[in-house]
């Protein structure tokens, strides 16, 4: 509870501070399968030890680290505001699935879920994907708690066992996420996910394949780079084609004909063997999702022993960014109709290249302070920057680290980049936004300042 506070303390005087705040997109929804929270609604401030979010009540305590910036997210849903480049990200996909994967009556074989409410327990999150109790990616440093029992989802990944445990074969899911993580143009602490799951019977799997009736899903082998120890080798061959041949054709289909695709070997605690997909845009190879053969286990644990599958996510912005040509991530929480127009057109495939507003010059200021004798996370302080400036921020860079010879005392100094996306900044009003950081910093993190 104490952080949470801290963080509350924070932002309460930065609304001192700030003469002018950047504020996210209100939900327009108009998608008829989502269910938007307004913005203006979705979350108030900590009142006693509780914070309301969605409607609900969440008891505060030790594990606390939500951010009052971070909550003003939550309901926003930009993933289903229409002609928002995410909504069309989106939608594009989602019709390529209902298009060209049918099921035996002609009707969709993949149902999609878009309003699954963004806060999930530690169970969803993190146990039903058997992620280890030790694992870094539980990390208070890199999640967002409303307490130990609840938190902002980290990743879509948190309904997959509840939708198979439902009795679906094929969905798409797609949300809203949240990890505290770098500030650059292209990190952000809110983002948008897609997940995808197909899980495949016996028949399914094999009956195209000519004397495939032998064949089985499952043995009692041994566990390896390549398969898992209860899958067979051949189930496993025929869902890792099954799925490259999915997702390729998803990007040729977005990208267009003569994209390059490449896949690299790597992974994740919740599925083995994975990959991530690697295309090839302007020349410059990035990647833009991971994927991989379904755990066995969680799939067993959700109730379809007698099944196999596969899962992915992707990342929407990132696949805006490189489509459209948006070099901030910034702005896909603009209120500007400058950028929100430019999407706005008599289909979802409209080719689109985002025409910058204007390229506003940046004014950049460091900072420098002793770190405190406990732990000390850079995270922390990104937070505490984000909350204070806001979209103010374009990006925060650690120029450099300093341990002094005598006294062992380690000391940071930081690079912030200052650029309003829509409007020149002043640097007064810099000013002032970076007094607070300093102020903050010293009163919140416990940090020793060389101002």
């Amino acid at each position: 509870m104490a952080m949470l506070w801290k963080f509350m303390r924070v932002a309460k005087y930065s609304k001192i501070a700030l003469s002018s705040k950047v504020r996210g997109i209100p939900t327009h929804s108009r998608h008829s399968s989502s269910k938007s929270v307004p913005s203006d609604f979705g979350a108030t401030a900590p009142c006693s030890n509780t914070v309301e979010l969605l409607g609900k009540s969440y008891p505060l305590d030790d594990y606390s680290n939500v951010t009052e910036k971070i909550l003003s997210k939550v309901g926003k849903n930009l993933h289903n505001r229409k002609h928002h480049p995410l909504w069309l990200i989106k939608e594009q996909v989602k019709e390529h699935f209902y298009k060209h994967y049918l099921g035996r009556r002609g009707t969709p074989l993949f149902s999609v879920y878009d309003g699954l409410s963004p806060v999930v327990t530690v169970q969803q999150n993190f146990d039903s994907l058997l992620i280890p109790q030790n694992h870094a990616s539980r990390r208070k440093e890199d999640n967002y708690y409303l307490n130990r029992d609840h938190m902002l989802r980290a990743h879509t990944s948190a309904h997959q066992w509840d939708l198979i445990h439902s009795g679906l074969d094929a969905f798409l899911a797609v949300g809203d996420v949240y990890r505290r993580d770098t500030i650059d143009s292209t990190h952000y602490p809110v983002f948008h996910q897609m997940e995808g799951v197909r899980l495949f019977s016996c028949h399914e799997l094999f009956s195209s394949i000519k004397d495939g009736e032998g064949l089985q899903l499952f043995e009692q082998g041994h566990r390896t780079a390549h398969k898992q120890e209860c899958h067979t080798m051949e189930a496993v061959r025929l869902v890792e084609f099954n799925l490259k041949q999915v997702l390729t054709k998803l990007m040729t289909h977005i990208f267009g004909d003569g994209l390059q695709v490449r896949w690299v070997d790597c992974y994740f605690p919740f599925t083995h063997p994975s990959f991530e997909m690697e295309i090839n845009f302007q020349g410059e190879w990035m990647e833009v999702l991971g994927c991989g053969v379904m755990e066995q286990q969680l799939v067993n644990s959700a109730g379809a022993q007698d099944k196999i599958g596969w899962a992915f996510g992707l990342g929407l912005e990132r696949l805006a960014m490189i489509l459209y040509d948006i070099p901030d991530i910034r702005l896909f929480w603009s209120e500007d109709e400058r950028f929100l127009k430019q999407f706005i057109g008599p289909h979802i495939w409209q080719k689109v290249k985002f025409q910058p507003l204007s390229r506003y010059p940046p004014l950049i200021n460091d900072i420098s302070f002793w770190l405190p004798s406990e732990t000390y996370s850079q995270n922390d302080f990104y937070d505490l920057v984000r909350t204070i400036g806001g979209d103010l921020i374009e990006k925060v860079v650690l120029l450099d680290e300093f341990a002094h010879p005598k006294t062992k005392k380690v000391s940071h100094c930081y690079r912030i980049i200052y650029r309003h996306p829509e409007r020149t900044l002043t640097q007064d009003e810099v000013h002032r936004i970076h007094q607070a950081i300093e102020e903050s910093a010293v009163r919140e993190l416990g940090v020793e300042g060389r101002f």
